[in-house]
């Protein structure tokens, strides 16, 4: 079923991606949620919490230096009677945004980071992934998008074909920037300082689990969408968005020595053989807060 969810979110539907007019420096993001269980009527609260950095960093008139990091936990029970995990990425976004011609633009990032719970680090917290995204600017108001991610996992290789789309109305009251099946926003401005827009955003990594020795991974496949009412302060270089969603996260466990290989989306190219450690987390409302500093891009970056 969560695979099912995936394709829709792919067909229907960033800030890894620089393809629209600015750059969100500070992203704070927070979404809570209760999470059922499918086997029985076993529940947990899932807090997670998220902080992407960026600073851009113009090197000429069409290079940009893109530098950053990404930090985000999530606290939960993995499985009934468990103790509450507490599970941690921290990743580096190094790369450029490059005008390779009128009409095209690629952005190239590399993304090293550790997922895990952080007790005993080692080599099996190490994982390593990049994307690269080319833009072609269609008309002064749309851009469309291709592109690919790729990341080592515990579990195995995950590979996302990108597709997706910018635009911004003539009178600049609507606003989409999809880059799919990764994120999408879409808002559509009430006044100059008031919008109401829905976003999404999923992800598939994994962390290692070193607690007590368990030689166990978290592989995490996540889809939260939501619709949100967000106020813009200081000319719209902060905004702060209330958030009320949908959320089918699903945080399965397995064995260290037990693999998938390599999947694109949640497809794995061969059979998944493994054994699941515990039952699929059934899907639930949730409730988030973003808090934003934003940097407009058409203003000179020193």
């Amino acid at each position: 079923m969560k695979k099912i969810i995936v394709v829709v979110a792919f067909i229907m539907s960033a800030n890894l991606i620089y393809s629209q007019d600015y750059v969100d420096i500070v992203k704070l993001t927070t979404n809570n949620a209760t999470l059922g269980n499918i086997d029985n009527n076993y529940e947990t609260s899932v807090n997670n919490l998220n902080m992407e950095v960026y600073y851009p960093k113009k090197l000429s008139d069409k290079a940009v230096l893109l530098t950053g990091f990404t930090v985000e936990n999530t606290r939960l029970n993995l499985s009934p009677g468990s103790d509450r995990s507490s599970l941690t990425m921290t990743r580096l976004n190094v790369g450029m945004k490059y005008q390779h011609s009128e009409k095209w633009t690629g952005t190239y990032l590399l993304l090293p980071k550790i997922a895990s719970d952080f007790d005993n680090i080692g080599s099996n917290d190490f994982q390593f992934g990049g994307i690269a995204v080319l833009d072609y600017q269609y008309s002064e108001s749309y851009k469309i998008k291709f592109g690919l991610f790729a990341s080592s996992e515990n579990h195995g290789s995950t590979i996302t074909p990108i597709i997706g789309l910018w635009h911004r109305s003539k009178d600049n009251k609507f606003y989409i920037n999809a880059t799919l099946p990764i994120r999408m926003d879409a808002n559509y401005a009430l006044s100059k300082n008031f919008s109401v827009g829905s976003d999404l955003a999923t992800s598939i990594k994994s962390y290692n689990l070193s607690e007590l020795n368990s030689a166990a991974y978290v592989q995490e496949e996540s889809i939260r969408f939501a619709l949100y009412a967000a106020l813009g302060l200081m000319d719209n270089s902060i905004i702060l968005r209330g958030k009320v969603g949908f959320d089918t996260t699903d945080y399965g466990v397995f064995n260290s020595n037990q693999k998938v290989g390599a999947q694109v989306l949640t497809f794995p190219l061969s059979s998944d053989k493994r054994n699941r450690l515990n039952s699929e987390f059934d899907s639930s409302l949730y409730i988030g807060f973003d808090a934003i500093y934003r940097f407009d891009l058409t203003k000179e970056t020193k």
